[in-house]
């Protein structure tokens, strides 16, 4: 059993913890039994897996699968697992996952999400959770928006991280107009657009365009797309939460499908 936070394992899982730290060991962390669980589910390599011993007499189906799959497994003390988590009350695992599994292209059909310097950890989780529930093919993300593996994002996915094709893409102008060229119907939210986002015909192949959660989507891809439409507001509110406007287009569109 592992007791000690000086022992060499413990402190690289710690560092795991930063943006940085993760992209120079090309490694994210899995937080929890449920995420366990998915990655397990779907047959994602895993690096290292660390769980109390309670927790692996709870759970010892789960901890051989995960065993099977890892490069190292390590039976730790309550302590050591809270110090390598990010949560304040872990459930008793903690796991590590190379980076470089991730796809780095989305094919050019279904409903695809492209998001533009989204921040919040939380609101690209409830997107990428939300797009797998609507049966979305993807998610393409801006390199300059929050971290696709930040531990945050992956708790509020609620394991759909794991089943949703996710990408990066460091010139997202760049990827919508090849889409846009590949026959993707590109829809953008803008708040003084003359039609709604119900007018739309989703059963297209459709991309749709959402911006930062303060400034909103670029002038410059808001320019490229083929449809601008809006989400009608009461007077005297200026927005909705980006992750609540994916929601309404994504169900839209799943709508229109369902009764075609």
């Amino acid at each position: 059993m592992l007791t000690s936070l000086q022992n060499s394992l413990v402190k690289q899982i710690r560092k795991l913890h930063s943006t940085k730290e993760r992209h120079k060991q090309q490694l994210f962390l899995l937080e929890g039994t449920h995420l366990l669980e998915e990655a397990c589910a779907v047959n994602y390599p895993l690096e290292t897996v660390c769980c109390t011993q309670d927790w692996q007499v709870a759970h010892l189906s789960l901890w051989e699968e995960a065993c099977s799959r890892c490069d190292r497994a390590e039976i730790v003390s309550r302590e050591v697992l809270d110090a390598i988590a990010t949560t304040v009350q872990p459930d008793g695992v903690v796991a590590t996952a190379k980076r470089s599994q991730r796809q780095t292209q989305l094919p050019f059909t279904g409903l695809v999400l492209a998001l533009e310097t989204v921040q919040d950890p939380g609101n690209l989780g409830t997107m990428i959770r939300t797009a797998a529930a609507a049966g979305a093919s993807g998610l393409w993300i801006s390199g300059d928006s929050v971290d696709l593996d930040s531990p945050k994002v992956l708790r509020a996915s609620a394991g759909q991280w794991f089943r949703l094709a996710t990408a990066v893409t460091e010139d997202l102008k760049a990827t919508v107009q090849q889409s846009q060229q590949a026959g993707m119907q590109i829809v953008a939210t803008l708040p003084d657009a003359t039609l709604t986002y119900w007018e739309v015909d989703w059963r297209k192949p459709s991309m749709i365009l959402l911006g930062n959660e303060g400034a909103g989507l670029s002038a410059d891809l808001a320019a490229i797309a083929d449809r601008q439409v809006r989400i009608p507001l009461s007077p005297g509110v200026e927005s909705l939460n980006v992750a609540i406007a994916a929601a309404l287009m994504l169900y839209e569109a799943q709508r229109q499908l369902i009764c075609q």
